[in-house]
């Protein structure tokens, strides 16, 4: 089997889904937390074939990748922080990067209405880089990945990228079919819910804008705490994304609070919403 081919190139998947199955992912989108769409995916997927982890990046040209979503079945807590890493020092060393490149023009010629559904697969042995290969792939014990990747408004790929565990050993043709058949669900359901995500940080972008107008004092690190109490994260997420020990990040956030003359998250969100001045 080829390591990337277009959707439709290979024979057709027997496997049909259900519209139930449908309808739990699609009533979940833009409800659920960020990473619920990865861990839906691989719940949704992984009934039909063993899947381990699940990460969701979107690549725009010029730009680091951003990670719109990551799921874990129980392997370890340091996906974030490796997904992380694949972004800021790995990508450009990912076999999709290069498929991306070279069906850029076919895929901007087949439109948005209509993705071209390209699929590619890689296995630890493909990676030549000792880190990239290290962390990506033997430390979470990952025997090989299948991304699914879809171009959308001529200019941003989306990937959805299934993890095998070594447990589960490669893909074979049966696991390959069950994600061709899920793939035009796949790439949809996660544009729908990158498109809302991108409407929140939009949305988040001005109100925080608007705050540090009205309280000029405030430094980046503070911005950077509001920004995440925007975003509904807990004391410890909040120290995961910004990479502060727990002591440091509750510091940090009484201080913002401080300085924002508000006692608590919820003053701290009708202050956001409040014009004021």
């Amino acid at each position: 089997m080829p390591r990337h081919w277009v959707l439709g190139s290979l024979a057709a998947s027997p496997l049909s889904l259900g519209l139930p199955q449908v309808s739990a992912l699609l009533a979940r989108l833009g409800l659920a937390g960020r990473h619920a769409v990865a861990e839906d995916l691989l719940q949704l997927v992984g009934a039909h074939v063993p899947l381990a982890q699940c990460t969701i990046f979107a690549f725009e040209a010029g730009r680091r990748p951003g990670i719109v979503a990551v799921g874990d079945r129980s392997r370890t807590q340091e996906l974030p922080h490796i997904a992380e890493a694949y972004v800021s020092r790995f990508h450009r060393l990912d076999g999709s990067a290069a498929v991306m490149r070279d069906e850029l023009a076919a895929a901007q010629k087949a439109g948005s209405a209509a993705p071209r559904i390209v699929l590619h697969r890689q296995c630890g042995a493909d990676i030549q880089h000792t880190d990239y290969r290290r962390i990506c792939y033997e430390q979470p014990q990952v025997a090989e990945r299948l991304a699914v990747m879809a171009l959308y408004e001529g200019r941003r790929w989306l990937s959805v990228n299934l993890y095998r565990g070594l447990e589960h050993g490669p893909f074979d043709d049966a696991g390959i079919a069950v994600v061709e058949a899920f793939a035009p669900l796949i790439v949809h359901a996660v544009r729908l819910h990158h498109t809302g995500q991108a409407v929140h940080q939009d949305l988040s972008g001005l109100l925080l804008a608007r705050l540090v107008r009205r309280f000029p004092a405030l430094t980046q690190r503070d911005r950077d705490v509001v920004a995440a109490l925007m975003d509904g994260l807990s004391t410890e997420a909040l120290a995961l994304r910004l990479g502060l020990t727990l002591a440091s990040a509750q510091t940090y956030q009484k201080r913002v609070f401080r300085k924002l003359g508000v006692a608590g998250q919820r003053e701290l969100l009708a202050l956001l919403l409040d014009g004021g001045a």
